[in-house]
């Protein structure tokens, strides 16, 4: 009787990273429309991502849902075990990154009412090398790739470096131009937010290298 369960708990779990992968491609989505909407000075783009939240909560509560099922209907061990467990964990932080859309679509809302403090250059970097850590964190979860999640552990210095530059400059417009501080402030805490998708980035590659190899590495980066 246990030998026909296991194509059915395979095609489950191919169901259930597919899953992950829309709701990580929604959240991608997110972050990049709430950026595009600070480039661009648009009220409508970021009104879509502060309105747009239910999807995404939706498919996190359906992921959930689809782990314990597969917990308690299969009793997985080893590796299949801790392809569940992370899947829980990355449900979570995709979950978060959506979250920290709509809070960089709250900055951005408050920043366009006032003039541009400078030219955007370092923040969309920002958001184009979060969102890649994203791509390529929850490709290397399907893949079972741990070379590609190391690289997303390395891209994270990057990531800190822009965010501290972002600080310094705009540090020193606040303090030449007191008129700057409100909107500088918002695009600290958008670059803030980004550090922080990155980290989001960061938990998933660690927990694909754990699942994989069974090793924990969060508090042994590379390079540390």
């Amino acid at each position: 009787m246990a030998m026909p369960t296991v194509p059915h708990f395979q095609e489950e779990l191919q169901q259930l990273k597919t899953r992950l992968l829309e709701m990580g491609g929604l959240a991608e989505e997110r972050v990049r429309a709430a950026l595009q909407g600070l480039v661009s000075r648009d009220p409508a783009a970021i009104n879509k991502v502060l309105n747009g939240d239910e999807p995404i909560n939706q498919l996190h509560i359906e992921v959930d849902n689809r782990c314990f099922r597969l917990l308690a209907l299969h009793q997985p061990m080893a590796t299949d075990l801790r392809a569940i467990v992370a899947a829980v964990k990355i449900n979570t932080d995709l979950e978060r990154v959506g979250d920290l859309a709509v809070n960089i679509a709250e900055a951005s809302n408050r920043y366009i009412r006032h003039a541009p403090v400078k030219q955007l250059i370092d923040i969309p970097q920002m958001s184009a090398i979060a969102q890649a850590m994203l791509r390529d964190a929850l490709d290397s979860y399907v893949r079972r790739d741990t070379d590609l999640a190391h690289r997303v552990l390395n891209e994270d210095d990057r990531l800190d470096s822009l965010k501290t530059q972002v600080f310094r400059d705009l540090l020193t417009y606040m303090l030449e131009n007191l008129s700057t501080v409100e909107p500088s402030l918002d695009l600290i805490l958008v670059s803030r937010h980004l550090e922080r998708i990155g980290d989001h980035a960061t938990n998933i590659a660690e927990d694909v290298i754990f699942m994989v190899s069974a090793l924990d590495v969060r508090h042994h980066l590379a390079g540390s």
